[in-house]
């Protein structure tokens, strides 16, 4: 027999009755059930129940193994009685009376209990990671990400794809975060970049001739955290292709993304016909350039009702260039209980509140309520009602001044209100392609213009957009959304120099640094690069739906914590003086 386990803890049914058999495992509960002890024993495929009464040759030795004990036991398979199957375990017909037992790694007193549903300080469970992971639902998380994983390289294998891995360590590339950077030691004073993204490397082999390009890239971007990002470092399905347009690479990775949540959704519905949204009408509409589609609600500008009316508010602000009055439309929400509800949820937001209307019958016909009402006239509140398309027992509620001042709220309020009047399907994966991003953004302050998507992408007009306004350059860049999470950004990229120098000192990169930075990529554009473009889909943020987590670091086998710190690990730490001596480096105190 094998030294450790004949059998895994989910393998044994009712046809091996009476077989000897040994098992390996954690001790994942013990029952004391007058004077019989019964032991589910786990490991990393299912749980057997073990048990031991006086009889046993080693009851004794059983008597003394707690939770998480590493044991190896050899017994008897015996069926349960017919009223003690348990129907939920696989192994649940049967039972192992111990003959033997040995304690393969004995356990200290536990910090956190692996047995049970019970919440930890995130603290706590980062430190013992290695504990926290035995948990059921972290192994069934991390199976998934395996099986997630797996499945999109069959998928892009199908396509004919060939999977090459590219450099961990380059140079340093403006990709819109900072760069974790790496001290050389046999170049004192210059420093290695880890890559935030494949994206010069995958263009290079573009410009090599292969045609179809993918890998499971880890990428590495020192940003703050949030719940669905990590601080430090993530995975992506990363591909290029040669020889294409945006709608090449649309088909191709849509049956790959949409197979994966069709396999791993649970059933849910998954959308299948995937609309494209300009990033001017997602901002407008939604709020967001990742909008849930599982909510219905879309806002609308009704800037004309307010200007020059009663509300003098909305008046003054129409009064101002580039303001407008941008309305949420509430099905459903038409009582003022929920209006005040909501206008609390925007002073939370940092603002003074929202103005409501709401629609309710008075019994000879339909009556406008609300402050706002009173304000502007019945005239004006039927011709935002009739532009909504709202009637009885519906509302809308409104926000004004500049887009930017208030969209990111507008756009979280229209969330708050799906949810708050149930309009949002939580049974469904819905998608939606975020198309024509603007090439470039100018800092509100200095009006300094900078890239603010993707530096490399392909102004849309080539080199003949590039002599207007920055500001009105759009790019071929897209993002697609999924239930209010960016899960893929891509773009088809700019492979003429003379274009790539332009759209660079657009953004204050004079031809000299370009060389200097992406001195590979220049060059190699001089010699036959074809057209080509791609995209980059992030496995973390995907297996974090498919798991219904809310949080990305329930599906990271070693997560940082919210300050980039490695608990379990002691990471970041300090150098050794003669580390840093080899370098060339000293650490300034900070005070």
């Amino acid at each position: 027999m094998h030294a450790y386990r004949s059998h895994t803890c989910a393998d044994l049914t009712a046809a091996n009755v009476g077989d000897n058999v040994r098992l390996s495992g954690w001790v994942h509960r013990v029952r004391d059930h007058g004077g019989i002890l019964f032991i589910d024993l786990r490991d990393h495929y299912g749980v057997t129940q073990v048990l031991a009464d006086p009889d046993s040759p080693v009851f004794k030795d059983v008597e003394k193994v707690r939770s998480e004990w590493c044991i190896r036991i050899d017994g008897n398979v015996m069926a349960r009685a017919p009223e003690l199957v348990n129907a939920k375990l696989p192994t649940g017909e049967v039972e192992v009376f111990i003959r033997d037992i040995e304690v393969l790694g004995a356990s200290d007193e536990l910090p956190l209990m692996v047995f049970g549903d019970q919440e930890y300080p995130e603290e706590t469970r980062l430190k013992y990671r290695f504990l926290d992971l035995r948990r059921e639902k972290l192994q069934r998380n991390m199976i998934l990400r395996s099986d997630v994983v797996s499945s999109m390289r069959r998928r892009m294998w199908d396509m004919k794809f060939k999977e090459f891995q590219t450099p961990i360590i380059t140079a340093s590339s403006p990709e819109g975060a900072r760069d974790f950077l790496v001290p050389s030691r046999l170049h004192p004073g210059k420093f290695y970049a880890l890559p935030q993204a494949p994206q010069q490397f995958k263009q290079l082999l573009m410009v090599s001739g292969f045609d179809k390009y993918f890998q499971i890239a880890p990428c590495f971007r020192d940003e703050d955290p949030r719940a669905d990002r990590s601080p430090t470092d993530f995975y992506q399905l990363d591909l290029e292709m040669s020889f294409v347009e945006q709608e090449d690479v649309f088909n191709t990775i849509q049956p790959v993304v949409q197979g994966v949540f069709e396999e791993f959704g649970g059933g849910r519905k998954v959308d299948t016909e995937w609309e494209q949204i300009s990033y001017k009408d997602a901002a407008l509409w939604y709020g967001t350039d990742k909008p849930d589609l599982r909510n219905p609600i879309k806002m609308q500008v009704v800037s004309e009702h307010f200007k020059d009316s009663g509300f003098a508010i909305f008046a003054k602000i129409l009064e101002q260039d580039g303001t407008e009055i941008r309305a949420i439309p509430a099905p459903k929400g038409g009582s003022r209980k929920f209006c005040d509800r909501m206008n609390a949820f925007a002073q939370k937001e940092g603002l003074p509140g929202m103005g409501y209307i709401f629609w309710r019958d008075q019994g000879e016909g339909m009556e406008a309520a609300g402050p706002l009402a009173k304000n502007i006239g019945p005239e004006r509140t039927e011709a935002i009602r009739q532009q909504l398309g709202l009637g009885v027992g519906d509302a809308a509620f409104f926000l004004g001044g500049k887009p930017s001042s208030f969209e990111g709220v507008a756009g979280r309020a229209r969330v708050e209100i799906g949810n708050e009047l149930k309009l949002t399907d939580l049974d469904r994966f819905a998608f939606a392609w975020i198309v024509d991003f603007p090439m470039y953004e100018a800092e509100e302050e200095s009006g300094k213009i900078d890239f603010s998507h993707n530096p490399f992408s392909m102004p849309q007009g080539g080199m003949e957009a590039l002599e207007g306004n920055p500001l009105d350059v759009l790019g071929y860049q897209y993002d697609l959304a999924c239930n209010g999470y960016e899960l893929l950004s891509g773009a088809i990229r700019n492979h003429k120099p003379e274009i790539m120098f332009k759209a660079f000192e657009l953004a204050g990169y004079g031809e000299e640094e370009v060389r200097k930075r992406f001195g590979g990529m220049v060059n190699a554009f001089k010699y036959g690069a074809p057209p080509h473009g791609g995209c980059a889909a992030g496995i973390d943020r995907i297996v974090m739906l498919l798991a219904d987590e809310a949080n990305i670091r329930e599906v990271i086998l070693f997560p940082m914590n919210q300050r980039a710190e490695d608990l379990m690990m002691s990471a970041p730490s300090e150098p050794m003086s003669d580390q840093l001596m080899e370098l060339g480096l000293r650490v300034i105190p900070q005070d």
